[in-house]
């Protein structure tokens, strides 16, 4: 991406569309990011103090921590503090013109503010509204607090960490978060395209334990699939020796999945007689034994190099590839020559490294990268274009 200093490029697969974010922490914020970064003109609607993710650690000045300037790019900061006098009233303006609304307050902070779907439908009622939240809100757990921890907790997903592990761990990153994230993008996605083929506006409501619950249950419903009494979890997946192989110098993980990979790889450690072991005969036999391969191949990879385990792999068909740390998987020449991680300048911040964006299309005309703006940077610009006199928010002055 090149760099831009402020305001929509009217490029990308969604210039013309207007998404107000009302949101904090990383999933809604995440949904409007991708957004913005195909283009969509996204107005990141924040308190004067800001998101609170914007003053987590690193950073070099209040307010621009490290992930809110990825979080927030391709965005406009308009600061409101909506209990005070006028507020609901400049951001009704602003969503009067949007064709998103994305927002994870919780169900009864909305209604309390009068910004429930009932309510921003009545100004706009083509609007696309989704609001997510930890669980749905007819439920009786509607009003519950929710975080990522709670959500893996609720999910199954913390369970999944305890049967493998021993330990109830959480899974070291935000998942829930950024998977919601998606399906919010997604699922906004989805709703513009039946609006723009004849459709209505319509509210999305997109549960964190719903969406991750669905998302562990793919192949973890395991025989609970066909049978009432079956168990859940997949064989494979829960096999506490299912971890990446050591080699004579290192660790790498190796994937012989094919019937013919297998026949290559027993004859590579000159074990040829394991091909037709009626354990791993089959890909449906390997995975049966799964506990029993994984720790056949824990002994038989120490005998090579990894780069001898990966010229043969490579050679052979195999999936193989070694297990890299953080900083080395964002700095491979691979990483480095697909734009994945690379250095930007920031008006107030300084050199920065930006996050690149993912995914390939080769009809779209990628807009420019627009920097993380300031809180509220964009009020008076943004508020003026949606016929709202900024002034109103601060009678004082």
């Amino acid at each position: 991406m090149t760099q831009e200093p402020s305001g929509p490029s009217g490029r990308g697969l969604l210039a013309g569309v207007r998404v107000v974010e009302l949101a904090s922490v990383i999933m809604a914020p995440y949904a409007a990011q991708q957004l913005g970064d195909l283009g969509a003109d996204v107005i990141k609607v924040e308190p004067p103090t800001g998101d609170m993710t914007r003053h987590y650690p690193p950073l070099r000045h209040p307010g621009m921590g490290g992930a809110a300037l990825n979080l927030n790019r391709n965005k406009r900061s308009v600061a409101i503090d909506l209990k005070a006098p006028h507020g609901r009233d400049a951001l009704l303006a602003l969503l009067r013109t949007a064709d998103v609304f994305i927002t994870n307050l919780r169900p009864q902070a909305l209604t309390r503010l009068r910004l429930d779907y009932a309510e921003v439908a009545a100004v706009n009622p083509g609007l696309i509204y989704a609001n997510a939240q930890g669980f749905r809100s007819d439920s009786s757990h509607g009003t519950h607090a929710a975080y990522d921890d709670i959500i893996q907790a609720t999910s199954g997903l913390v369970w999944l960490n305890h049967q493998v592990s021993g330990q109830p761990h959480y899974v070291p990153t935000v998942l829930a978060d950024k998977i919601c994230g998606m399906q919010i993008a997604q699922s906004v996605l989805a709703a513009l395209h039946y609006r723009e083929h004849g459709g209505t506006g319509q509210h999305i409501e997109v549960p964190m334990v719903d969406t991750m619950l669905a998302f562990n249950l793919v192949e973890h419903l395991g025989a609970a699939s066909l049978e009432p009494d079956g168990a859940f979890g997949s064989t494979r997946s829960l096999s506490p020796e299912r971890r990446a192989q050591r080699t004579a110098d290192g660790w790498m993980c190796i994937l012989p999945q094919s019937d013919r990979n297998w026949r290559d790889f027993t004859a590579f450690v000159a074990r040829p007689e394991l091909a037709d072991d009626p354990r791993f005969a089959t890909g449906p036999d390997r995975a049966h034994h799964a506990d029993d391969l994984y720790r056949l191949m824990a002994e038989l990879t120490p005998n090579h190099t990894s780069a001898q385990w990966q010229e043969f792999c490579d050679r052979a068909g195999i999936a193989a590839a070694p297990v890299l740390d953080l900083e080395s998987a964002a700095t491979t020449a691979y990483a480095r020559e697909g734009g994945l991680l690379y250095e930007a300048d920031h008006p107030t911040e300084g050199r920065y490294r930006v996050i690149g964006r993912p995914v390939r299309y080769s009809a779209d005309p990628e807009p420019p990268l627009r920097p993380c703006p300031a809180i509220g940077q964009h009020t008076d610009e943004v508020l003026g274009q949606a016929g709202f006199d900024p002034a109103l928010l601060h009678p004082a002055n």
